[in-house]
């Protein structure tokens, strides 16, 4: 069984995200032409738009939590698209960045991909390209949120556990017996159990092997856990 299924029924349906009012592509260019281009050509899909002449307008804009992709020029008034990208990284905005330019040279193109850019286009680009584009960037990002959602709700119900359990959940996993864990720990084999009764049902699974996964993405397989 993979680990996603295991929590399934917490996680929300996937939606598309072509649908609209599922997301959001911000689009800086200091160029109008080009941002009500590229607007008309987004929202003709589908696709929420928001429109920035510059990169401190993004910055000060408060960005919802929704599934989301950034599609840039790179050279831009005061802060340039990579500076941008560096400030976004630092603000731990992990969004996907399109790079798009009329002067793109194999350098810069490089410089982009290194820094974590999604994708770089030079202008003048196909419709059908640009479109392609943000929908696997889109798709890429909303995975991501999802993973972070995911990841979460593991966490919470890890927290939910106590302290003897975390032990239990620990030793079990990293592959010993119950009565090892009891010996291990000092308590009896029966009390071992129950604990690991507690664990799956908090869990929110009903196999080891879910388990010894759930224990894995924690980092909490058979490391040594205070009582």
């Amino acid at each position: 069984m993979k680990l996603e299924s295991a929590m399934r029924a917490d996680l929300p349906a996937a939606s598309p995200v072509t649908a609209a009012g599922d997301a959001t592509v911000f689009v800086i260019d200091d160029d109008p032409l080009t941002l009500g281009a590229l607007s008309s050509l987004f929202r003709s899909v589908g696709l929420g738009v928001k429109v920035f002449a510059s990169a401190t307008e993004l910055l000060e804009y408060p960005l919802p939590a929704v599934t989301s992709c950034l599609v840039s020029d790179i050279r831009l008034p005061r802060l340039s698209g990579f500076d941008l990208q560096a400030e976004l990284g630092r603000l731990g905005i992990n969004m996907p960045i399109i790079f798009i330019t009329g002067h793109g040279d194999v350098p810069m193109s490089v410089k982009a991909m290194k820094a974590g850019a999604f994708d770089f286009l030079t202008k003048p680009f196909r419709e059908q390209d640009i479109l392609d584009t943000v929908a696997k960037a889109l798709e890429r990002d909303q995975k991501r949120r999802s993973e972070e959602r995911y990841n979460s709700r593991l966490r919470e119900r890890f927290e939910s556990l106590t302290a003897r359990e975390r032990q239990t959940m620990a030793m079990v996993t990293a592959g010993l017996l119950n009565k090892q864990v009891a010996d291990k720990i000092g308590i009896s084999e029966v009390t071992v159990k129950m604990h690991r009764g507690h664990v799956m049902r908090k869990m929110g699974t009903r196999s080891l092997a879910d388990l010894v996964l759930f224990a894995e993405k924690l980092g909490i397989r058979g490391r040594e856990m205070n009582d």
